[in-house]
């Protein structure tokens, strides 16, 4: 079968590998159908390996060369025996996360994210979504609703990161809620944000085609540019009493965006960390102690939140589809995919690979 792999920083091949194994009692395979660049496997692209294990994993075994692509979709076509959730033929959504089951304190919790020996479907198992099938444990698939079109399927692991960085924010109907960072997960975000009854919102972001895509998709969003103007002001000018907003989310990884989000918040106001920084970020520890403020990351999602964030996209609450700027083949991913979103102009939000194209 054809799959994309990533061998090191610059180096990824479309290849012919072999089709998945039978799965074991536990496992499934399935046809992938749809599956979204992510900014992990960007960054795995560009600098990695990273999250791609250079020794093999410790708990599946896993290295490289690795199948990317852990947002993603498809059809279930064969079940192992100890499988009842799903059947042959069924659509699915893929929660990627793989992990021990028994004896790992976070995971006997269902906090599957925050094990130690947490691997991941398209970066540390044998497969990922990058590919025309892949095998995966029973418990990645969720038969998704008749609503839910293939193309969401592959949305419902970056738009499950939104919804969970909401619920640690607190959102809550009639906040007011800034987001730094307008690419698919900020954009994500604001719309979870939204559905979750936020009734004001402003997003920061310095690539102005950003900004007109994310205005173009919520309409009376407040958009700010910080190279040109200050994100508290603008914030703390708009908001009741002036006094800056309920919730502020860092969807970037940046200094200056999490710098922004501190200032911006109300006093006991909450900043949520959901970008991953490549290092130390400083802030002002002054403002965080005066302002009273809660500071929280987020990291992904319990895995448990899938049903609710395919439901929330089927019902419309959440229309993750308007992220996806583009469609492209496996076979042009590198060029028309990768490349064109590591493009600094910056013309693209969120793009899927078809794999029947």
């Amino acid at each position: 079968m054809k799959a994309l792999r990533f061998h090191a920083a610059k180096k990824l091949l479309v290849e012919d590998i072999d089709n998945p194994t039978e799965p074991a009692a536990d496992e499934v395979v399935i046809e992938n159908r749809f599956t979204g660049i992510c900014g992990t496997d960007l960054h795995e692209y560009a600098y990695g390996p990273i999250f791609v294990p250079k020794e093999p994993h410790p708990f599946t075994g896993a290295h490289g060369p690795q199948v990317l692509g852990h947002e993603f979709g498809g059809v279930v076509r064969k079940v192992g025996r100890e499988v009842k959730h799903v059947r042959e033929g069924d659509r699915v959504s893929v929660q990627p996360f793989i992990t021990p089951r028994g004896g790992d304190y976070y995971t006997d919790r269902g906090n599957f994210q925050l094990s130690d020996m947490m691997a991941l479907a398209g970066l540390s198992w044998i497969s990922g979504g990058m590919a025309e099938k892949a095998l995966l444990k029973g418990y990645n698939v969720y038969a998704v609703p008749e609503e839910l079109a293939d193309e969401d399927a592959a949305l419902v692991e970056p738009t499950a990161v939104a919804v969970y960085a909401c619920d640690r924010g607190g959102v809550k109907q009639g906040d007011s809620v800034l987001v730094t960072g307008a690419g698919p997960i900020g954009l994500l975000t604001l719309l979870a944000a939204r559905a979750a009854g936020a009734v004001q919102l402003f997003v920061s972001d310095p690539n102005s085609t950003r900004l007109k895509i994310a205005k173009s998709i919520i309409a009376d969003l407040v958009t700010i540019n910080p190279k040109e103007e200050s994100v508290g002001d603008v914030v703390r000018a708009a908001t009741e009493g002036g006094v800056g907003c309920d919730v502020a989310l860092e969807c970037v990884g940046n200094t200056q965006a999490l710098q922004a989000c501190v200032d911006a918040v109300r006093k006991r106001g909450i900043v949520v960390q959901v970008g991953l920084h490549p290092g130390e970020a400083p802030i002002n520890w002054f403002n965080v102690v005066y302002k009273d403020i809660d500071l929280r990351g987020s990291w992904a999602y319990p895995g448990q939140i899938w049903p609710r964030v395919m439901r929330l996209i089927a019902s419309g609450q959440i229309p993750a589809r308007k992220v996806v700027t583009k469609i492209v083949s496996l076979d042009e991913v590198i060029t028309e995919g990768f490349d064109a979103l590591l493009d600094p102009a910056g013309k693209h939000l969120k793009i899927l690979i078809d794999l029947n194209r």
